[in-house]
């Protein structure tokens, strides 16, 4: 299979079970929403998928090669992390010179281009960027390495509003013009809600959703109006949430609508407000 394939993947901290028997098909092609509140085991899953970090138990294959000790499989994939992995002395010009080592197909024309472009000083040591200019470099290393698969682990982060669209939208253009495989693990999901084809929730180390974001915002809807109405309303149905302003009461609600009064009006959730209702209502039934 062309794709990501995680067989139960545990791995502990200490006492903390940071992923407990998680299980994916992920086929290539799409760009994928990794979610998940702090410390659900995004980025740890992330690392175990290219060989940085290792399982306690369970399998990872990228198109049908293990990852484990096989460079064949890892170096299909760029993976942008938090993590300063380069020397400390290194300049960003010296990093974009040697990417090919790396990644034969790495793009060191389309590296220097994008960095005049975000106005990135390549002269400058890496370990003296901003954090919005670390994240730059990151990035653009990302999208010029090639790879067909590429794993971005909060890759926006300290970047400002312009820099963040112009950086969506360089990701969007080497998904349309490459159809390489994109997982995006963000906590700013309102903006990349338009990109990502399909989502997967991590909550407390487990998967709590993978869907189509379309069939997931298709299986949910916010309904509003008078607090009377709505309580008869929703007598039946499988509310996630309510929220009370005054008199009038709204709920976001698992399933579809079907007949409801005319003193109540009914909408779309937004990708992000659904994620937090989703998780919410996790923890609820939890306690």
């Amino acid at each position: 299979m062309k794709g990501l394939e995680i067989k139960n993947i545990t791995k502990t901290f200490g006492r903390t079970k940071a992923l407990d028997n998680v299980s994916l098909v992920l086929p290539a092609g799409k760009i994928y929403g990794l979610l998940g509140r702090n410390g659900a085991g995004k980025s740890t899953l992330l690392h175990i998928a290219t060989n940085r970090l290792f399982a306690d138990q369970g399998a990872i294959f990228i198109d049908g090669e293990t990852v484990v000790e096989n460079d064949s499989a890892t170096g299909k994939v760029y993976l942008m992390s938090t993590q300063n992995l380069y020397p400390e002395n290194m300049k960003v010009k010296r990093a974009f010179k040697e990417g090919k080592f790396f990644y034969p197909g790495f793009d060191e024309g389309a590296a220097c281009q994008m960095a005049a472009e975000f106005k990135l000083d390549t002269g400058k040591k890496i370990k003296n960027l901003s954090t919005g200019y670390q994240s730059l470099f990151k990035l653009i290393m990302a999208i010029a390495s090639n790879a067909p698969y590429l794993f971005l682990d909060e890759p926006v982060l300290g970047l400002d509003a312009n820099n963040r669209k112009s950086i969506y939208q360089k990701l969007l253009e080497k998904y349309a013009q490459t159809g390489c495989t994109m997982i995006l693990s963000t906590h700013i999901i309102e903006e990349v809600a338009g990109m990502i084809e399909e989502i997967i929730i991590l909550h407390d180390g487990k998967v709590l959703r993978q869907a189509a974001v379309e069939d997931l915002l298709a299986g949910h809807y916010q309904i509003a109006g008078p607090e009377e109405a709505m309580q008869a309303y929703l007598a039946d149905k499988s509310v996630l949430h309510t929220q009370t302003f005054g008199q009038l009461l709204t709920a976001t609600v698992e399933g579809e609508p079907g007949p409801y009064p005319d003193s109540l009006s009914v909408s779309r959730p937004e990708l992000q407000d659904l994620f937090i209702e989703i998780t919410n209502e996790k923890e609820r039934s939890q306690s």
